[in-house]
């Protein structure tokens, strides 16, 4: 694998009033660090970063630290270990390098392309491609690292799959991976649940609810007077007239 050179600067404040000036300048904080090493604090631009990490190693690029400053220090191979985003603007705000040695082994994860994904059979006939390892992790030396590993899927049909041991790794990477595992597949398509049809002559529940109220209300006795309340003056009956004499 290529190697690539990426210029970067010592980092004399550190600190968050200090990460955030770097920031404001459009450049980006970042640490070396690995084996053998005291944590470095750097500076890299958005340009130059931008450049190392777009090629066709992508992510797993073998970069060149050319490390400038006052205090410079020798070149330092490295990987990207981990990238930091703003949530809301997606710009890197954060980088870590690791320093690694040429002549050792590393464990790395490696992505899975899928190639004829348009012509695959299982696709075709409507099929769901479904990719279940995005990454394989691998050990190598970090000279051997893999930029991809890129499967093709155009004959495979609606139940096929397609298993680690049948994807050509190159002899001195070595898969962590169980070689048994299913690493992408074409699922049968979905089918859409239909409600079943009303059945004739049936009655809602809403309907019924209320017939059963009504009858109810229908055979009900009717309701006792209110009861008197003690001590309540009971209604004097009117006197009969007297016959008034002629």
């Amino acid at each position: 694998m290529k190697t690539i050179e990426l210029n970067a600067e010592l980092r004399e404040a550190v600190g968050k009033q200090a990460t955030k000036a770097v920031r404001r300048e459009g450049r980006i904080p970042a640490i070396l660090y690995g084996r053998g090493i005291d944590p470095t604090p750097l500076v890299v631009t958005q340009k130059d970063l931008h450049q190392a990490t777009h090629t066709k190693a992508g992510a797993n690029a073998l970069i060149s630290l050319k490390i400038g400053g006052p205090k410079a220090k020798k070149d330092t191979t490295c990987l990207i270990k981990d990238v930091q985003r703003d949530p809301i603007s997606d710009r890197v705000d954060h980088v870590d390098f690791v320093a690694i040695s040429l002549t050792e082994k590393i464990k790395i994860k490696v992505p899975v392309v899928v190639k004829d994904t348009a012509d695959a059979i299982g696709v075709k006939d409507g099929g769901v491609l479904d990719l279940i390892h995005h990454e394989i992790e691998v050990e190598c030396l970090p000279t051997k690292i893999p930029e991809r590993f890129e499967v093709s899927i155009k004959e495979l049909k609606i139940g096929d799959a397609i298993h680690l041991k049948e994807i050509k790794l190159p002899p001195d990477v070595t898969p962590l991976l169980e070689t048994e595992e299913v690493v992408v597949t074409i699922h049968p398509p979905m089918k859409e649940e239909v409600a079943p049809p009303p059945t004739e002559g049936a009655v809602e529940p809403e309907v019924i609810e209320k017939g059963k109220k009504e009858e109810a209300a229908e055979g009900a006795p009717e309701a006792a007077p209110a009861a008197e309340k003690p001590g309540a003056e009971k209604p004097k009956a009117e006197k009969a007239e007297k016959p008034q004499k002629p």
